[in-house]
């Protein structure tokens, strides 16, 4: 059975951007992966503000979405207990709250693995002292 993938922010943005110093890397990531990749709302918002002055940003995310590339796969309000626990705990490193609900996507999706560029993800532990699955790059 193959693996979900859970995508950050990180890859996404990457992806779209040829000018971000990870795009080669992010775009031969998803060539690899089987559609779709999961995520959640809070990974959409923070990617479309990030790209909000690169023309054709936004639409290239919504173009992922509408096309099923990319599914949004969680409910924060189903989850919001969980997610406020992770947050707590890794108000230190600090955790974005895209982080927390990945943290907690990679709980409920059993054999999931975590697309990002984000090396606090080597900190974040699920089920309390579970590391997670990454696909990160090499030098992070």
């Amino acid at each position: 059975m193959r693996k979900k993938v859970l995508l950050d922010t990180g890859p996404l943005v990457a992806f779209i951007n040829k000018r971000e110093n990870s795009h080669d890397w992010a775009v031969n990531e998803w060539k690899n992966i089987e559609p779709p990749l999961l995520t959640c709302e809070a990974v959409i918002i923070e990617a479309c503000f990030i790209l909000r002055d690169f023309y054709g940003g936004q639409d290239a995310v919504m173009f992922l979405l509408d096309t099923g590339i990319i599914q949004i796969d969680f409910r924060l309000s189903d989850e919001i207990g969980k997610v406020r626990e992770l947050l707590k705990r890794y108000q230190n490193v600090p955790m974005s709250l895209a982080d927390g609900c990945l943290v907690r996507m990679s709980e409920l999706i059993a054999g999931s693995r975590v697309l990002t560029l984000d090396s606090d993800f080597r900190v974040d532990r699920k089920n309390k002292n579970e590391m997670m699955d990454l696909i990160i790059a090499n030098e992070l």
